[in-house]
């Protein structure tokens, strides 16, 4: 289980930075005022927070290598990849909502502040948006990073050696249901504590952070 844990931390890891990542873009993409890209941003935001995330994991493992072949390109990703990308467009996606949100909430007389200053757009978003945002949004993303963990036990069935993989070989050997399963429950909720308090700890930095710019 020690090593299946260890791929369910990595798989944590991994698919909460990209997730990030992608919830940035397309939260601030759904703000900008080309319409190309803020249509492209709700698309994407729309698609995978529309559709299951074991329909997304499904289809990036199983169906987009048979599109590939129809367009003659190699598109088989690994396990890991596939598990990994598929739980970072989900998690970014609602991730997406929660930074939109914050940079809305952001008070207008500061936007206007800046337009005096003659900021551009950009340096507008950088500068003033996101470092007041930024705190805001980190109970949410707490929350995501939580529920993140939790779904990456559905990369086991993609054959994913995962602590949920792990466990079911287990179970399959020794025939303990009871045990393995009571053993895999404390397993995710310590890595659930675990997680929140390291989120917690950023939470507070970065309202540290933000106090000390003000």
């Amino acid at each position: 289980l020690g090593r299946g844990a260890l791929m369910t931390i990595k798989l944590t890891v991994y698919s909460s930075v990209f997730g990030t990542i992608f919830a940035f873009a397309c939260g601030v993409g759904r703000l900008s005022e080309n319409y190309l890209i803020k249509a492209l941003s709700v698309s994407l935001i729309e698609i995978f927070r529309g559709t299951s995330l074991l329909v997304q994991l499904f289809w990036l493992f199983f169906a987009l290598p048979v599109v590939g072949k129809l367009l003659g390109i190699n598109l088989q990703l690994s396990p890991i990849i596939a598990g990994t990308l598929a739980l970072s467009l989900n998690i970014g996606a609602y991730g997406a909502e929660v930074v939109r949100g914050a940079l809305q909430a952001v008070p207008p007389s500061q936007l206007e502040a800046a337009k005096a200053l003659d900021f551009s757009p950009r340096q507008t978003l950088w500068r003033i948006s996101v470092p007041q945002a930024i705190p805001e949004m980190m109970p949410s993303f707490g929350n995501l990073a939580i529920q993140n963990l939790k779904d990456t036990a559905l990369v086991s069935l993609i054959g994913l050696a995962d602590l949920a993989f792990r466990a079911e070989q287990l179970r399959l050997l020794t025939q303990e249901s009871a045990t393995i399963y009571t053993l895999l429950l404390f397993m995710y909720f310590g890595m659930a504590l675990v997680l929140t308090a390291l989120m917690k700890l950023l939470e507070r930095y970065t309202s540290r952070w933000r106090a000390g710019r003000s």
